[in-house]
């Protein structure tokens, strides 16, 4: 397993990919050869770990998203009623109908038990991420880590990034890379069947200024503090609290973006022009924002005004002229259309493809599908649109032009930014019966200024 200097550019990761690729073919080796190798009573039930040892661990897990990759309700929709329909219509989409579960439920993958029964049933699928998952992972096949080409050694060894050792319930072995940000990369970098990143938040931190600093996934997403590993252990000045949170988490996600907004001018007649300049800055994550499941999730910008007898209008964003921009401003138009294959109408006209308010400015990168549509199902990407989100330590500034209207009221006028997060656009969400907290709208932050409108 070769490793790359962590200066090694994103673009070259992707070439490098391709290469890669050929040689497990050419070898005979896929991530896919592990699919019915295991037997799931090779793996311990998180309970067991959870109700006798790492019980404060346990506890955090279960409030995670890992304890939910397999029920969390969006992806059950997601998987159930769009991606296993398609995958059995579509040949060049075939592989997701197992591949899927390769990171969701990676047991059950394993064990060739897919599709996994529905989470009602409450099979073992339920378990998704659990504790003995990750700690029989011992590396990855391969030049960069990927759909779920880690490798897992199930068995009375159990691996973690502090020592070796023995505990009354297993051998323990000290494993460099559960401390790595590689074994975190392993599923949340994604290559759809058309040779298409549609997850990449391990290269784009590996990309980004962190990873230089040796700042990792686990710095950010499995906080350390004092405390103990399991109820017998010694108390450990670094022990990583397994709590996981992202994308999911609205505490995560509040304050990540920095935004000021401020205007050209102070003062300002009825009929004059004023700009106010907006500046976003990226102070919190490692990699991009949004990152993960791009195709889902959208950050945008709303602008609005509001004068001295509390009149409000909404300012749109200045077009910058870029390739592709269209994507990333709030517009009246519809996408998706390629659910229609999964829900046998090949005349589906779509759904609103943003939900917000026109104009608006949007940080996103658009996935395509093979007819150059806009879709949600990474599985079904041919092509990635124009890339217009935040980096880390990235700052974006962004205009708005506004011709105070003639009959403004005199007196202070309030301009506010506010920068909102949602997992889950509005509109598939409504399609699709989506739970309404997945569409959820968060302030990511908001700041505001004032000019003083003369009579």
């Amino acid at each position: 397993m070769k490793k790359k200097p962590a200066n090694f550019r994103y673009n070259q990761l992707r070439l490098l990919l391709v290469f890669s690729l050929a040689t497990f073919l050419l070898s005979g080796i896929s991530a896919a050869d592990q699919l019915g190798s295991k037997e799931y009573k090779q793996y311990e039930k998180p309970d067991y770990c959870g109700t006798s040892c790492h019980i404060d661990f346990y506890m955090q897990w279960k409030q995670a998203m890992m304890s939910q990759s397999y029920t969390h309700h969006w992806d059950e929709i997601e998987y159930f009623e769009l991606a296993i329909p398609h995958a059995e219509k579509d040949e060049a989409v075939a592989e997701v109908k197992e591949g899927c579960n390769g990171c969701h439920a990676p047991i059950s993958f394993m064990v060739g038990d897919v599709p996994p029964p529905l989470p009602e049933e409450n099979s073992r699928a339920n378990e998704g991420v659990s504790c003995d998952f990750c700690h029989s992972v011992t590396g990855f096949e391969g030049e960069i880590p990927h759909n779920f080409n880690f490798i897992s050694e199930p068995g009375d060894v159990k691996y973690g990034p502090r020592s070796t050792g023995e505990s009354p319930a297993h051998e323990v072995a000290q494993s460099d890379f559960l401390a790595s940000s590689d074994f975190c990369g392993t599923c949340h970098n994604e290559m759809s069947p058309f040779g298409i990143w549609v997850k990449s938040t391990h290269l784009e931190w590996k990309e980004g200024p962190y990873a230089a600093q040796d700042v990792r996934c686990h710095d950010c997403h499995m906080t350390y503090a004092e405390g103990t590993i399991a109820e017998m252990s010694p108390t450990y000045p670094d022990a990583r609290q397994h709590l996981f949170h992202g994308a999911h988490d609205p505490g995560k996600v509040k304050g990540t973006i920095e935004v000021r907004i401020h205007p050209d001018i102070s003062e300002a007649e009825p009929g004059e022009t004023v700009k106010f300049t907006a500046a976003l800055f990226n102070q919190k994550t490692g990699h991009k924002f949004p990152s993960g499941s791009v195709e889902d999730r959208i950050v945008w910008m709303h602008v609005e005004a509001v004068d001295a007898d509390g009149k409000k209008y909404h300012l749109s964003v200045d077009p910058k002229g870029f390739d592709g921009e269209e994507y990333t401003i709030g517009a009246d138009v519809l996408a998706y259309q390629d659910m229609g294959i999964a829900l046998d109408d090949p005349n589906f006209p779509g759904v609103q493809r943003d939900g917000i308010p026109v104009g608006d400015r949007i940080f996103r990168m658009p996935y395509f599908d093979p007819q150059g549509r806009m879709t949600i199902q990474q599985w079904n990407t041919k092509s990635l649109g124009v890339d217009y989100r935040i980096g880390p330590r990235e700052t974006k500034l962004e205009t708005f032009t506004f011709d105070l209207p003639f009959e403004v009221a005199s007196g202070p006028m309030t301009i506010t930014a506010v920068v909102n997060y949602q997992k889950l656009m509005t509109p598939i969400a409504e399609f699709l019966n989506v739970p309404e907290e997945e569409a959820e709208i968060i302030v990511v932050n908001q700041h505001s200024t004032q000019i003083e409108v003369l009579p």
